[in-house]
C-alpha cells in the first residue's frame, strides 16, 4: 500500500497532529502542507486517468460530518439496517466494479485524522444502549491504512469495552498482525470479501490472493474473533459455479462454521454511469458485457432469472457444509430470497433482526 501513494497532502490545521506525524513517518513520498481542500482536485484534474491518479495522492483531513451514519441503502431492496463509522474514502486496491469510481466526484483518497472527535461520537452512540452493527469498509476498506494509523486495534478495544453492538472490519487485505493478542472481547467480526481466483486476478487489482485471504481469516478465528464473509459481487461467467463451489470448499477447509457469524451475497450491478469507466479503465475486461436489465433503484442488474439460479446454488453449496451459518442477501427482493433461501426477511422479523440475532449468539451481545 504504501510504495502506491506517489504524494501526500495535509490540512494545515492538522500538521502538527500527533496522527499526521505517525501516517506519515511511515510513508518514504514528499509531503505538502495545504490550506485548501480542493487543491486535491487540482492535482488529477486532466490526468488520462484521474481515478488512478487520485489513488496516487493520500489527503490528510478532517471529517466536518457525522462519523456515525446510515448505510446507503435503497428502498427498492430489502435493506439490513447497517451503520458506517466514516474514517475515510477511496481505496488504493484498484477493483474494476467498484462503485466508489463513479460515486464520488472525483474520488479522493482521504483518511480522517480527527480521531478523538470520531472516538467521542462513537461513545455517544454506545451511551443509547442499542444494538447496533457498524462497519469501517463501505467507504474505504477497513484495514487498508492499518500499516500506517493503528486505527483497527484503538476501535477493537472501544469496542470490546460495551456489550451491545459490534465492529465489522471488512477487508481484501490480510493486514491483521496489529489485531493478534488484543483482548477483543468478540465484539469485532473480522470480514473478508470473497470471490473466485478467477475474478480476484482479472477485476481486483492489488488485492490479496484467496488463499492468502482465507488464511488470514483463519489466524484470526484461532485468535478468537467471530468472521463473516461477502461474496458480493458474485460475477456469471463460464464455469463459474462450479468455481464458486470450490471458493466455499476452500474457506470451509480452513475455517469453522462455528467462527462463522454470517454470510453475505450479492451480484454484481452498477451504475449506468460506472460502465464507461470499466470500459476505459479496465480494457481487457468483460465484466460489463453480461446479460443486464436496469433494477428497480435505476442499477444495472443481471437477468433475474440468471441471477436467481446462481443465487440458489451457492446458497446450497453453502448449506452443505454449513448449514447453521446465516447466509443473506444484500440489496435484493423478497422474490429472490424465497427462491434461493426459502423464505422471506418479514417472516423472520426483519433481515435486522436476523443478523442482530446473529450478532448476539457469536459475539454475546446483550438485549
Amino acid at each position: 500500500m504504501q510504495r502506491h501513494i506517489k504524494q501526500i497532502l495535509v490540512l494545515e490545521k492538522l500538521a502538527d497532529s500527533p496522527w499526521t506525524r505517525k501516517v506519515v513517518s511511515r510513508f518514504r513520498a514528499p509531503v505538502r502542507t495545504v490550506t485548501d481542500p480542493h487543491t486535491v482536485y487540482e492535482l488529477i484534474q486532466g490526468r488520462s486517468d484521474p481515478i488512478g491518479a487520485a489513488k496516487e495522492i493520500l489527503f490528510l483531513t478532517e471529517n466536518n460530518g457525522a462519523f456515525f451514519r446510515k448505510c446507503p441503502g435503497t428502498r427498492e431492496y430489502i435493506c439490513c439496517d447497517y451503520k458506517i463509522l466514516h474514517i475515510g474514502t477511496f481505496c488504493t486496491m484498484d477493483c474494476s466494479y467498484c462503485i466508489l469510481q463513479s460515486y464520488f466526484h472525483p474520488p479522493v483518497l482521504q483518511l480522517f485524522l480527527n480521531v478523538d472527535d470520531m472516538l467521542n461520537e462513537l461513545d455517544t452512540v454506545f451511551q443509547e444502549n442499542k444494538t447496533y452493527r457498524i462497519g469501517t469498509g463501505e467507504y474505504t476498506d477497513s484495514l487498508i491504512w492499518d500499516q500506517c494509523l493503528d486505527l483497527a486495534p484503538l476501535l477493537v478495544e472501544r469496542f470490546a469495552s460495551q456489550s451491545r453492538s459490534i465492529l465489522e472490519l471488512k477487508t481484501k487485505t490480510v493486514h491483521v498482525d496489529q489485531l493478534i493478542g488484543l483482548k477483543h472481547n468478540r465484539k469485532t467480526i473480522l470480514a473478508w470479501s470473497l470471490n473466485t481466483p478467477a475474478v480476484i486476478k482479472g477485476q481486483e487489482r492489488r488485492t490479496a490472493s484467496l488463499s492468502a485471504r482465507i488464511a488470514a481469516a483463519g489466524r484470526c478465528a484461532q485468535n478468537g474473533y467471530p468472521l463473516a464473509f461477502h461474496f458480493d459481487p458474485l460475477v456469471l461467467y463460464d464455469n463459474c459455479e462450479v468455481e464458486y463451489d470450490q471458493v466455499i470448499q476452500d474457506l470451509f477447509t480452513a475455517v469453522s462454521p462455528s467462527d462463522v457469524v454470517w454470510i453475505s451475497l450479492g451480484s454484481f450491478r452498477f451504475m449506468p454511469t460506472l460502465k464507461a469507466i470499466i470500459q476505459k479503465r479496465f480494457g481487457r475486461s468483460d465484466i460489463v458485457y453480461g446479460e443486464f436489465i436496469p433494477g428497480m433503484d435505476g442499477k444495472m442488474r443481471y437477468f433475474k432469472p440468471l441471477r436467481k439460479k446462481l443465487y440458489q446454488r451457492v446458497v446450497a453449496s453453502i448449506r452443505d457444509i454449513a448449514p447453521d451459518v446465516l447466509v443473506y442477501f444484500c440489496m435484493e427482493d423478497a422474490d429472490i430470497w424465497r427462491y434461493a433461501i426459502g423464505f422471506s426477511p418479514e417472516e423472520k422479523g426483519g433481515l435486522g433482526h436476523m443478523l442482530d440475532e446473529s450478532a448476539r449468539k457469536h459475539c454475546g451481545l446483550k438485549h
